[in-house]
C-alpha cells in the first residue's frame, strides 16, 4: 500500500493549529504573570498604606509627647531642680514615652517598633520647638525606617527663666498666673549692684506663655493695648531674648531666637533702675525709667523698648 504524502493544504493547517495552540499558551503565561504581578503590587500597596497610617498616627502622637516632655521638664524646674542641659533632658523624658507607645502600637497594629530621638531643636519661631525620631518598624516581614519630624507648641506651658534663674530658694512664688517676685528680684539686684533695687520690690510676670497678637508691636502704644496686654500677660518675639530652652537652663540670654515679657513694678518710686523687659533684668542689665512717672504700675524703659512697643511718648497722651 502506496502511503500518501500530506499536500500543501494539510500543511498549512498543522501550522496554523500550532500557531493557534502556541499563542493560546503564550495568553495563558502572560494572563498569569500579570495576574501575579497585580496581585504582588496590591500586596505592596496596602502594606505601604498600613505603613504610611501607621507612620502618620506615630507623627501626631509625636507632636503631643514632645510637648508633654517639654512641660515635664519644666516642672522639674518649679520643683527647685537644676537643669544643666535642656535637650538632654527633654530627649530622655520623649525616649521613657516613645518606648510605651511602640509597645502601645504593637498591641494595636501588631507592628514591631522602635525609635530614636535625634534632637531636640530651636527653630525660626520661639514658640515652637522642632523634635526629630527615627522611628523603625516591622510587620508581615515588611521593613520601614523613616525619620519623624515634627513641632511642639510652648505657648501655654510656664516660663521656666525666674525660677531657673533666682531658684526657690530665693523666696520666688509662682500662683495666680503669675510669677511673684516678692524680695528675690529686689536682693538679686542688690547682690549685683544694680541701681534701684528697691524699685523691683513686690514686682510680678506673666508666668504661662502667650503669644502677644499685637503685631506689629507699636501698636502698643495704641489706646488701650498696652493695659490689655499687662492685663492678659502676653509674651513678645524678640532676638535679644532667650528661647525656651535656654530659659529653661536660667540664661537670660542666648544665641537663639526668643522672646521677652514684661517684668512689672508695682511702685510709687520714680528711680532710674533695670529695664524692665526679663532679658535686660537677667542678663543684658541696662537702664530705664518709668513711662508713667505718676503710676504705680508703670513700666520701666529704656528708649529702644518704648520705641519697639510705640511708647516714647506714652504717658504724655491724653485718650
Amino acid at each position: 500500500m502506496k502511503i500518501r504524502k500530506p499536500d500543501s493544504k494539510g500543511n498549512m493547517i498543522v501550522g496554523t493549529t500550532a500557531i493557534l495552540i502556541a499563542a493560546v499558551v503564550l495568553m495563558c503565561i502572560v494572563t498569569m504573570t500579570s495576574l501575579n504581578y497585580i496581585q504582588n503590587h496590591n500586596i505592596e500597596s496596602q502594606s505601604n498604606d498600613n505603613f504610611k497610617y501607621i507612620i502618620d498616627d506615630y507623627s501626631s502622637n509625636l507632636e503631643v509627647l514632645g510637648r508633654e516632655s517639654i512641660a515635664d521638664v519644666t516642672q522639674k524646674v518649679y520643683n527647685g531642680l537644676p537643669v544643666r542641659d535642656s535637650e538632654s533632658d527633654i530627649k530622655k523624658k520623649l525616649t521613657d514615652k516613645l518606648e510605651s507607645k511602640n509597645d502601645d502600637f504593637k498591641e494595636k497594629y501588631d507592628v514591631d517598633l522602635s525609635s530614636e530621638v535625634l534632637s531636640v531643636e530651636t527653630t525660626d519661631s520661639p514658640w515652637v520647638i522642632l523634635f526629630k525620631v527615627r522611628l523603625d518598624g516591622v510587620k508581615d516581614n515588611e521593613r520601614f525606617s523613616q525619620v519623624i519630624e515634627r513641632n511642639a507648641s510652648v505657648e501655654g506651658l510656664r516660663d521656666p527663666l525666674p525660677i531657673a534663674k533666682l531658684t526657690i530658694a530665693s523666696g520666688i512664688m509662682a500662683y495666680d498666673d503669675k510669677i511673684h517676685y516678692k524680695t528675690a528680684l529686689s536682693a538679686y539686684m542688690l547682690l549685683h549692684n544694680f541701681d534701684s533695687p528697691e524699685s523691683y520690690l513686690e514686682a510680678t510676670a506673666p508666668m504661662t506663655i502667650k503669644k502677644c497678637p499685637y503685631d506689629p508691636y507699636i501698636h502698643h502704644g495704641d489706646p488701650g493695648v498696652l493695659e490689655d496686654c499687662l492685663d492678659t500677660g502676653y509674651f513678645h518675639e524678640s532676638a535679644d531674648g532667650s528661647c525656651y530652652l535656654c530659659r529653661l537652663e536660667g540664661k537670660g540670654k542666648c544665641p537663639h531666637y526668643g522672646f521677652e515679657v514684661f517684668i512689672q513694678t508695682h511702685t510709687p518710686l520714680g528711680n532710674e533702675s533695670l529695664s524692665c523687659s526679663d532679658h535686660v533684668v537677667f542678663a543684658d542689665h541696662y537702664n530705664g525709667q518709668k513711662i508713667n512717672p505718676d503710676d504705680w504700675d508703670s513700666l520701666i524703659l529704656d528708649s529702644s523698648h518704648r520705641k519697639k512697643y510705640g511708647l516714647s511718648d506714652y504717658g504724655n497722651e491724653t485718650y
